[in-house]
């Protein structure tokens, strides 16, 4: 990966600015602290960018889930237009700025990105909205990985996020190399096991798409494929998808290890489709197959480090 940095937007609450509508903030230490790492941080609040002030009354979505009314809760006052001007100039903003993904605030009514809740005309609410800046940010940068820091402490959850951020970091690198077929090919091949652990069918269709990469401008060839690879990767993978790979990998070595060796890949791959260790284990005997055999294939597949092993994520 080139030197520059990975920009992230986030929820400016979320890096301790005290910008809330009660002067407080939601400081997430994972974000400054581990996060913080590897990441750089674009903060956006949209209430105070947009001109409100702090503190200020608080606000609630109202009316159609899918075109809701911003308005303050006692008062009434509609700000939907200005929160919609806004963000279409804080947009194009972005724009310069190679955001590799979003970071949203959980519930709020500007930036939250699932279930917010919406209040009807008698004034009962609803978990089935998205917030006015989250639902504009989506639709204008659809391709880029985007979450709520809440669900950044599941596990799975929060290494799907990250293993997006990174995959799209890879991607854009090899743009930035060249719009070369054969650089693409390259990058498919190693990212087979990532993808096929992630959905086996959209691996057929990604190889589909590049054995035919000679019949497509380049242009539109990278821009397809841009949009499979990471619509795929937001595709969760589950532990049974894992096996599938953990097994595919243990393929290549099945005429090459001792009886003992074998048997030993083999439990700890069963071990993890039973839930009694993590991922890592089996990942760790791979790996020390793959440098002691030369296999270069396997060697080169982002499969065995598709982001920073400091996170600690397996």
């Amino acid at each position: 990966m080139n030197g520059s940095p990975i920009r992230i937007g986030v929820s400016s609450c979320l890096l301790g600015e005290k910008v809330r509508y009660d002067g407080q903030h939601k400081h997430d230490p994972y974000l400054t602290g581990t996060l913080g790492q590897f990441f750089e941080w674009v903060p956006v609040c949209p209430e105070v960018e947009c001109g409100l002030p702090v503190p200020r009354e608080a606000m609630r979505l109202v009316g159609d889930p899918e075109q809701p009314r911003l308005v303050t809760r006692k008062t009434g006052i509609d700000h939907t237009a200005r929160m919609q001007a806004w963000a279409r100039k804080r947009l194009r903003e972005l724009e310069a700025l190679d955001l590799h993904g979003f970071i949203f605030k959980r519930a709020s009514p500007s930036s939250g990105l699932l279930r917010v809740k919406v209040y009807d005309a008698s004034g009962m609410p609803r978990p089935v909205g998205v917030g006015i800046w989250a639902r504009a940010f989506t639709r204008h940068f659809p391709l880029l990985p985007v979450e709520e820091e809440g669900r950044l402490h599941d596990p799975a959850l929060r290494e799907n996020f990250i293993e997006r951020v990174f995959a799209l970091r890879r991607f854009r690198d090899r743009l930035a190399a060249g719009r070369s077929r054969a650089g693409l090919i390259e990058f498919h091949a190693r990212h087979k096991l990532q993808i096929m652990s992630h959905s086996p069918e959209k691996l057929r269709e990604l190889g589909r798409l590049v054995a035919h990469a000679k019949e497509l401008p380049p242009a539109e060839l990278y821009d397809r494929y841009q949009a499979l690879f990471l619509e795929t990767l937001a595709v969760h993978a589950t532990v049974r998808k894992h096996v599938n790979v953990l097994q595919h990998m243990l393929g290549y070595f099945k005429r090459r290890l001792p009886a003992d060796e074998k048997a030993e890949l083999v439990e700890a791959i069963e071990d993890y489709r039973a839930e009694r260790v993590p991922l890592l284990v089996p990942l760790t005997l791979l790996r020390h197959h793959i440098r002691r055999s030369g296999e270069t294939y396997l060697a080169d597949q982002t499969y065995l480090n598709p982001h920073p092993i400091e996170l600690r994520l397996r």
